[in-house]
């Protein structure tokens, strides 16, 4: 039997860390992936899936990730039952990811790390950049083209 799932889409919100009451991490996010085939004259499509990691992934997830990044998502699906306020039983289809990567390269879309609040137990809502834009080298000019010696090439071979 084959159960293998791989998704790239954007998280629809920033996820949150929570914590089972065995002291598991565990994050439950949702993504927007776009549909590939978009009927003539209709506007391009969009399927929400449900994604639950835990453990280390779930941690990498929540400290990485903010709204509208872009995620790749290896995993499978699993269901699961549950009754809702009213009673009545329920089945929730959801990706479970084993493994998650950054796909994006925009720089509207860099990697936040948020910082973990041990008191509250959870990341902080505010995103730090993760890293700077490189700087300028120092101490080097520009080149020009008259930096360059021009090679004659007469076809014959130096060995």
């Amino acid at each position: 039997m084959l159960n293998v799932v791989a998704l790239m889409g954007r998280l629809t919100h920033t996820p949150e860390l929570k914590t089972t009451q065995n002291g598991t991490s565990v994050c439950s996010f949702s993504i927007a992936v776009e549909r590939t085939y978009t009927p003539k004259g209709e506007e391009r499509k969009a399927d929400f899936i449900d994604i639950v990691a835990w453990r280390q992934t779930a941690e990498h997830i929540c400290k990485y990730f903010q709204k509208g990044s872009m995620i790749a998502i290896d995993g499978s699906i699993q269901t699961r039952s549950y009754q809702d306020k009213q009673g009545s039983n329920r089945t929730k289809v959801e990706v479970l990811a084993n493994n998650v990567s950054f796909c994006s390269a925009k720089a509207a879309d860099k990697p936040a790390v948020r910082d973990f609040d041990k008191q509250t137990k959870s990341y902080t809502s505010e995103a730090k950049a993760s890293y700077s834009a490189p700087q300028a080298a120092q101490g080097f000019s520009q080149g020009s083209a008259d930096d360059f010696a021009e090679i004659t090439d007469d076809d014959d071979l130096p060995f």
